[in-house]
Parts: C-alpha cells; sequence; structure tokens
C-alpha cells in the first residue's frame, strides 16, 4: 500500500476498488480507484451500489461529518458508538486504531491500518475507532447511520490500554491528545456493547396482530417500539416526516382500517383510504429515503374471491371500498425495495373477533345465523406475528407473501359449529344462510366468497403454519378457561 503522502504521484492509480475483511467481524477494508493527473485526482469516495455488491452492508446514513487535524500526531479515540461508520480521508494520512468493544467472543479484538484517499473503512456499531493524524492538514471524513444524541450511551476504550497494546506511530507522550480521551478506562473496567438488537417499530401496536407481535420480537432479539394513532398518525405526513427514523431499522405496519361495512359510507369511505392507502405511502416513502425494512399486512379483500387459491401474483380485483383502498396501499409498499407485503384472511387473536363472539353467544345460548357461502382459512395472530419474525430473521427474499394457518378452507358457518361444539354446546344451534340472506335489507359491503390463500411461497420458506383446527381448538380451550367471550358488537362475519 503507498504509505508515502498524499500528492498525486503516491497514490495508486492502478488499484481496483476491492473489499477486504479483518479479525474484527463486520469490519471492512475498502482500496478505492483514484483517477489523477498533473492537476490533481478524483475518486468515487462512496458508490452504493458499487460497494455494497463487494460486502458494505447497506447502512443508509444520514449524517456526514468531516474532522480536520492542524498538526501530525492529533490523535482522537478510543470511542464507540451505536452506529455505523463508514471513513475515509480527504487529505493527508492517519493511523487507525480499532477495538471490538461489543459483547462476545471477539471483545478486545485489534485492528490497525493507515489510511489515505485510497482507503477507506466500514466501522460496524460498537466497535471503538481511534485515528492519529501522520501529516499536517489533514481531513478525514466518515458517514454515520444515526444522528448523535445527548441520550445515547457511548463506550470509551483508553488510548495507552496496555492489553490491547496499540503500536502508535507517534508516541502518547508526544501526541496532541484532550483530557477526556486521556482519562478513559483500560479495557477490564469498559462495560461491553451488548450485542445489536433491530429496532422495529410496530404501528397499531395494541391491535390483535400488534400485540402478539410486541410479545414475540424480544424473544426473538428484536427490540420492539409500539405506537398508535396518539403517537403516529401514519396518515399525516407532517406527523410521519416530524418522527426520528434514526432509531429505528424496521418497520412493521400493522394499523389499518378493517371496518368493512362502514367503509362503504359517506364519513368512512375517506377514513379508509386515509389509513390503508394514505399511511402506507407515507411510510413506503420514509422507509426509501432512510433505507429502512418495511412489513405491510394486506388482506385478501384485495380479490374478488373467484380464482382461490390466491397467489401471490394475482392481480389485485377488490369488490368494495375496504379493499380497494388495502389495493392502493399494496401498491404503495410494492414500490420501495426493502419490503415485505404479508397478505393474510380471517384474523383472530386478542381482541375482537368472530370466534370470540361464537363462544359468547354459544354461552349466552343465543342460536345465530352464519353465512356458509364464504370460506378460507382462519389466521391466528401469534403464527402471523412469528411469520412475520421468520422473514426478518432468515432474511427471505423481498415481496409478497400469503401467511394464514394451514388446514382444509371453512365456511364460516363451519367455523361456528365447530366452536360451538368446542364450547360444549349444540352445533346445530348454529344455522347455515347465505350471504344474499345473511345481509338483506342490510347496507354491507361485498365479501369475497373464497378467502383460500396459497401458501407456497411462505412455506418454500421454511415457515409452516400449524394448523387451523389445532389452533382454533387451543384457543376456544383458553377462552373457556379464561371466561372470556365478549358481547357481539359487529353484524359482519369477519
Amino acid at each position: 500500500m503507498r504509505r508515502r503522502g498524499t500528492d498525486t504521484m503516491a497514490l495508486d492509480h492502478e488499484k481496483q476498488l476491492a473489499a477486504t475483511t479483518t479479525p474484527i467481524p463486520g469490519f471492512l477494508v475498502f482500496d478505492l480507484t483514484v483517477h489523477g493527473d498533473n492537476r490533481g485526482w478524483f475518486k468515487e469516495n462512496w458508490q452504493r451500489a458499487k460497494m455494497t455488491a463487494l460486502g458494505l452492508p447497506d447502512f443508509g446514513p444520514v449524517q456526514n461529518n468531516i474532522s480536520f487535524n492542524d498538526e501530525v500526531g492529533v490523535t482522537r479515540g478510543i470511542h464507540a458508538e451505536p452506529w455505523d461508520k463508514f471513513i475515509s480521508v480527504a487529505t493527508g494520512r492517519v493511523f487507525g486504531a480499532w477495538v471490538d468493544l461489543r459483547e462476545g467472543p471477539s471483545f478486545g479484538t485489534v485492528f490497525t491500518c493507515e489510511i489515505d484517499p485510497g482507503v477507506a473503512v466500514y466501522v460496524p456499531w460498537g466497535v471503538g475507532n481511534a485515528y492519529q493524524t501522520l501529516e499536517p492538514n489533514t481531513a478525514y471524513t466518515y458517514l454515520v447511520n444515526a444522528h448523535w444524541s445527548p441520550e445515547a450511551k457511548y463506550t470509551f476504550l483508553n488510548l495507552a490500554d496496555e492489553t490491547v497494546a496499540i503500536d502508535w506511530p507517534i508516541a502518547l507522550d508526544d501526541a496532541i491528545l484532550s483530557d477526556k480521551d486521556r482519562a478513559h478506562p483500560r479495557l477490564d473496567a469498559v462495560t461491553p456493547f451488548p450485542p445489536a438488537m433491530p429496532r422495529v417499530l410496530v404501528t397499531g401496536a395494541h391491535g390483535q396482530l400488534g400485540r402478539a407481535l410486541m410479545a414475540q420480537l424480544p424473544d426473538a432479539g428484536f427490540l420492539p417500539v409500539g405506537v398508535d394513532l396518539d403517537k403516529l398518525n401514519i396518515a399525516d405526513r407532517a406527523s410521519v416526516d416530524a418522527y426520528d427514523w434514526s432509531t429505528v431499522d424496521v418497520i412493521v405496519n400493522a394499523a389499518a382500517w378493517t371496518d368493512v361495512d362502514g367503509a362503504e359510507t359517506a364519513q368512512g369511505r375517506p377514513r379508509a383510504w386515509a389509513a390503508n392507502a394514505t399511511g402506507p405511502a407515507n411510510l413506503a416513502r420514509v422507509a426509501t429515503e432512510h433505507g429502512l425494512t418495511l412489513v405491510h399486512i394486506s388482506s385478501e379483500y384485495t380479490f374478488d374471491g373467484t380464482r382461490a387459491p390466491h397467489r401471490e401474483d394475482e392481480m389485485p380485483s377488490p369488490l368494495g371500498v375496504y379493499g380497494q383502498s388495502k389495493a392502493g396501499g399494496d401498491a404503495a409498499v410494492a414500490a420501495t425495495p426493502r419490503h415485505y407485503l404479508v397478505r393474510t384472511s380471517w384474523v383472530v387473536g386478542e381482541g375482537k373477533n368472530f370466534v370470540r363472539t361464537m363462544v359468547d353467544l354459544a354461552g349466552r345460548g343465543i342460536a345465530p345465523k352464519v353465512v356458509d357461502d364464504q370460506v378460507g382459512r382462519l389466521t391466528f395472530t401469534t403464527d402471523l406475528a412469528a411469520g412475520i419474525i421468520h422473514l426478518l430473521r432468515h432474511g427471505a427474499a423481498w415481496g409478497t407473501y400469503n401467511l394464514s394457518n394451514e388446514g382444509t378452507p371453512l365456511s364460516w358457518a363451519a367455523v361456528a359449529k365447530r366452536v360451538f361444539a368446542l364450547s360444549g354446546h349444540d352445533p346445530q344451534d348454529v344455522s347455515p344462510i347465505s350471504t344474499a340472506e345473511y345481509f338483506a335489507g342490510k347496507d354491507a359491503a361485498p365479501r369475497p366468497a373464497d378467502s383460500t390463500l396459497d401458501l407456497t411461497r411462505i412455506e418454500a420458506t421454511g415457515f409452516r403454519p400449524p394448523s387451523m383446527e389445532e389452533r382454533l381448538d387451543a384457543y376456544v380451550a383458553q377462552l373457556r378457561r379464561d371466561g372470556s367471550g365478549q358481547q357481539p358488537t359487529v353484524n359482519r362475519p369477519d
């Protein structure tokens, strides 16, 4: 490598862009291509497409900083911050020293090298870094993917620590240091950075799916933050733009307007479009701008129910406003590069749902009429949340995935009969009725006749949902143990 200085003649203009790994996991050294002649030199300091192809994480920088140093021997560090950095030199030369301060087997691992305009390094979150200038008027620049915050926790290591024993080109006694850097602790007094946990923002955190996600994400190695309308109105651009997205890695949008019949009214129509289309479009925009992963929950109501089982590539054919608004949101989400569009059906979880209503009716001795010409599969939120987490943890290919429970599709009437039987009541108390008869004389949205989803793609990733019969049996048994049902507050079986 060129270590003689940074004049044009000293730089290697034949060198090709390349990445090299180091003893510190995730830490990369980049050889940069520098183009020069008698006028000076030019380089692509950071080039996302080329460098990610060589292994640089698509780390989404949000800030660019420059450190200028007048004199030889200026030494800064060793500082470890909760963000990733891409370091390069604009002019001059520095000696860089890095110590892994993350919890784990590589704690205390050291790597050093010189950096000039033809070399750059990628420093992962939690790796301590220090720099010593080797030429006057040296400036180095670094891209970071989080904003500095006075509330953030930083970790420091003494530049003279005997354990890591960095061989400084200029002895520290002769170097220029700040008093703060001289006072940093030795390695045996450093509290390691805990393992990095992807930060997941869950919208609609108090809904059925939101609750299941908030319960499962921590055990899966994710740091969940739940928000609802009072904290983040996804349909309001100003609210979305004001949110600090530098604190988020993944958005799971579990917020939606799900009143299918209400969406057909003059009051409900704009609310459905705001929540189901405008909101996802706002989230897709910030996901693209900040390089975030967006998980969005869709519905089988985007289809008319005539071509089941519905595949992921089926063209939308919604029958009503709810399905139309969901299809609009789906189109916006599909435009952001890092997305999982998870389409589901007949959701059952903690909160108001069809199964709870049937348990309540059975317990009160009410014999309901339930439609028998709409068929599909139930989706229990524990399994829906688990499937979403599976996609995130295993880095599945971006795109659309159908996700419901497995099993033979049933009609709503058949589900109700099974619930009555599981509740210790006569399933014959449930009277099958057609959709037309059920909604006769009522203002109601059209429903897809067949909601069955093809699960081939999600199962190809290694996730196979349990059967809905198995989950339904366990769910009803739990409701009976808890003595919980719910008053029937809706006039629709979905």
